[in-house]
C-alpha cells in the first residue's frame, strides 16, 4: 500500500463528515486535504484506541518527534510521506502539526474544563489550528478568512462535544465546563451514570440548549466573517459545516438524548447536504 492509498484508506474508513467535503475538490488538494486529515486522525486514534495514559503519551512523543525529522526531509511514517510533498504548496507548518498533538495531549492530562476559556484552548488546538490549515488548502486570499475558519472550527468543536457527550462520559471524560454544569446545577456524576435514567433532567436540557445556542452564534458568526472574494473556494468547509449543523438541528429534535447514544446523520443525507452545498455556494 502507498503512501497515497494509506491516508485514503484512513480518510474513508473513518466515517467522518468531512470525507463527503473531499470529494468535491480537485486532484491535488484532494490529496493535500486528505493526508493532513489522516494525519489528525492518527494522532487522534493515539488517546482515544490507547487504554494505558502512559503509552499514549509515549506514542505522542514518538509523533511529535516523527514530524520534526519529515520537516528535517526525513519522514517515514506513511501518512507523512503523503503529506510532505503538500506542505511547501499550502503552507502547512511544523507548527500546525504540534497544535494538533498539543490539543491531544491535552486529552491524556485533563478530563475537565474548568471554564469556557479554557475549553477554548483546546478547541482551537484540535479544531481552530485544523480549520486554519484547511482553508489555506481550498484557497484563499483574505486575513478574514483565517479568522473565519478559526470560529468555524470552534462552532464545530461545540458540535462534537455536544454530540460525544455520552461517549466521553464513558471514557471518564467531560469536557462542558464546570462553571456551566454549575451554572445549571448539574452534577458529574449525573452525566457519568452509565444506565436508566441515565443524567436526563430539565436542568441537564436546559445546559444543553444553552451549549447549541452557543454552537449557533458561532456558525453565524463564522459565516459573516467569510469574505465573498474567498466564498467559491471555501465551499469544502462550507459543506463541513452545513453538515455539522444539521447534526446539530438533529440532536436538538432528539431533545438532546445524547447521553445512551451517538446521534448522527446517515452517509446519503451527508452527501445530500455536500451536493446541494456544492450548487448553492453557500
Amino acid at each position: 500500500m502507498s503512501p497515497e492509498q494509506y491516508v485514503q484508506d484512513k480518510a474513508a474508513k473513518s466515517g467522518s463528515s468531512f470525507y463527503y467535503a473531499f470529494l468535491f475538490l480537485p486532484a491535488p488538494k484532494r490529496a493535500a486535504i486528505t493526508a493532513f486529515y489522516a494525519f489528525c486522525r492518527e494522532v487522534d486514534d493515539v488517546v482515544d484506541e490507547t487504554s494505558d495514559p502512559s503509552v499514549a503519551a509515549v506514542k505522542l512523543a514518538w509523533w511529535r518527534k516523527e514530524a520534526s525529522s519529515a520537516f528535517a526531509g526525513q519522514p517515514q511514517h506513511p501518512v507523512m510521506l503523503a503529506l510532505m510533498p503538500h506542505c511547501a504548496t499550502y503552507d502547512i507548518r511544523l507548527e500546525h502539526l504540534t497544535a494538533v498533538i498539543e490539543g491531544c495531549q491535552m486529552d491524556l492530562e485533563q478530563t475537565r474544563f474548568l471554564d469556557y476559556p479554557g475549553l477554548q484552548r483546546y478547541c482551537h488546538l484540535v479544531a481552530g489550528v485544523v480549520g486554519e490549515v484547511a482553508s489555506g488548502i481550498f484557497g484563499r486570499t483574505h486575513a478574514d478568512s483565517i479568522a473565519y475558519a478559526h470560529k468555524l472550527g470552534l462552532a464545530m468543536q461545540l458540535t462534537n462535544i455536544i454530540r460525544d457527550v455520552g461517549d466521553d462520559a464513558r471514557r471518564g471524560r467531560i469536557y462542558l465546563p464546570i462553571s456551566e454544569l454549575q451554572q445549571f446545577d448539574v452534577k458529574a456524576h449525573e452525566i457519568l451514570l452509565r444506565k436508566s435514567p441515565w443524567g436526563y433532567s430539565e436542568r441537564f436540557t436546559a445546559l444543553m440548549k444553552f451549549q447549541a445556542e452557543r454552537a449557533h452564534r458561532l456558525y453565524d458568526e463564522a459565516f459573516a466573517l467569510l469574505p465573498e472574494a474567498d466564498r467559491r473556494a471555501q465551499k469544502p468547509g462550507l459543506m463541513m459545516a452545513n453538515i455539522y449543523r444539521a447534526l446539530l438541528r438533529e440532536i436538538e429534535a432528539e431533545n438532546f438524548r445524547v447521553l445512551e447514544q451517538r446521534i448522527a446523520l446517515t452517509p446519503v443525507r451527508k452527501l445530500w447536504i455536500a451536493m446541494r452545498t456544492n450548487w448553492a455556494g453557500r
